[in-house]
């Protein structure tokens, strides 16, 4: 086991940040850490690295208490915060040169994990840039290098992809794919669930410092009552359609959209057949018809009440 937090308390005067939370990571998973903004989160991290001294609770990594000065710990993990940390007066190479020069001295051992780095990270036509002139999604590479050059054996990331273009972003998630491939534990934050089910093998919600649901996502997704979700591409529905839809058995809900009606059914249960029928006895015009699986987004809303970008 890579990470074990135990019965973890932090408290802001009055405010309880994190109320008893325990979350165990295994080697090589990626693991999600999700929850709306405020929910405990950042809390967790700062704890975990000893950036923050928490009131009770216990913080094992590597299988060693984690305490402010267990630098023989903190050398075997790699941080990638939301806001990009480099500087500007440096150009790409000599910021992850610095950076890697934090936990390596060897010059030859250092110069060789740079040019991987920049390799990793599709930077090698970039090197002598400075940070002011790269995009935005060649500074979060640069951010991303600058975190692992040095071969973490835990990556902490947080919220890497914001603020990307699309091409950036899938870039972004492939290099993680192959980090954690490479023997790398990584613990990943997000607010684009999509990233989550592509990413992370197991996961924990938060809100309000308490850990609300965890486990693989299909267990997860397991928790809650939604089922699949019928979806009907129509033309010609109206709200009287749409009451009496909402009357048959098992549907939670109705929802239409732009042409799209969304019909969100009880888990386990299937309406598909019903729904045609109805369709067909009612003459109402259609295009596709197809079903859906509930998605972690779904799973959230349910279980937290909130928007993850609340």
């Amino acid at each position: 086991m890579i990470v074990k937090i135990e019965n973890l308390v932090k408290r802001y005067d009055k405010l309880i940040a994190l109320d008893h939370l325990n979350i165990e990571i295994n080697e090589g998973e990626i693991f999600g850490l999700l929850g709306p903004n405020g929910s405990g989160k950042t809390t967790v991290i700062n704890c975990l690295l000893s950036l923050l001294k928490f009131d009770k609770g216990n913080i094992t990594l590597f299988g060693k208490e984690m305490r402010p000065s267990s630098y023989d710990i903190k050398r075997n993990i790699g941080l990638v915060m939301q806001n990009v940390a480099v500087f500007e007066e440096l150009t790409v190479y000599e910021n992850i040169d610095y950076f890697c020069g934090l936990y390596i001295k060897d010059k030859d051992k250092r110069k060789d994990l740079v040019k991987q780095a920049i390799e990793f990270v599709g930077l090698k036509d970039f090197i002598k840039f400075y940070p002011p002139k790269l995009s935005g999604g060649l500074l979060r590479r640069l951010n991303i290098a600058c975190g692992i050059a040095h071969h973490p054996k835990l990556i902490i990331l947080d919220e890497p992809t914001v603020a990307v273009d699309p091409q950036s972003r899938n870039n972004i998630l492939e290099g993680i794919k192959k980090l954690n491939e490479q023997g790398a534990t990584i613990i990943y934050t997000s607010h684009y669930m999509e990233e989550i089910e592509q990413l992370c093998s197991r996961l924990v919600i938060l809100d309000k410092g308490k850990v609300i649901a965890s486990g693989t996502k299909e267990e997860i997704k397991g928790m809650i009552s939604l089922g699949e979700k019928i979806i009907v591409e129509t033309f010609n529905i109206t709200e009287n359609h749409m009451d009496r839809i909402r009357k048959l058995p098992n549907v939670i809900d109705v929802e239409l959209r732009e042409n799209t009606l969304t019909i969100r059914q009880k888990n386990g249960a299937s309406n598909l057949v019903n729904i045609m029928s109805f369709i067909a006895e009612n003459d109402i015009s259609y295009g596709k018809i197809y079903t859906e699986l509930p998605t972690l987004n779904d799973v959230f809303l349910e279980i937290t009440g909130k928007e993850l970008r609340d």
